[in-house]
């Protein structure tokens, strides 16, 4: 039986990348995402892909902190939604 190829938008480069704009360490992700710190770990260096119900997890907890994931046919991006007016950072309203 064919099968599709699993795509993915959360990438290890990505991972790493969401976590920076938070400054968050692998454990802040894991507590945050409610899986362990090894998982986060070894995705993010390669030795194992991700299930697809933990990667739902990675994005829920990246997602509520303002972080969006997008990608098209030539580009995969990160961008941070700051809704706190009175960070310097934040858009106007």
């Amino acid at each position: 039986m064919y099968q599709e190829p699993r795509t993915t938008l959360l990438t290890p480069a990505l991972c790493r990348g969401a976590r920076g704009m938070l400054d968050w360490t692998q454990a802040d992700l894991a507590e945050r995402a409610q899986v362990s710190r090894s998982t986060i770990r070894d995705f993010e260096g390669g030795r194992h892909e991700l299930h697809r119900a933990t990667e739902a997890q990675l994005r829920l907890a990246f997602e509520q902190q303002g972080i969006s994931l997008t990608s098209n046919d030539r580009e995969i991006g990160i961008a941070l939604t700051r809704t706190n007016a009175s960070d310097p950072a934040a858009p106007p309203t």
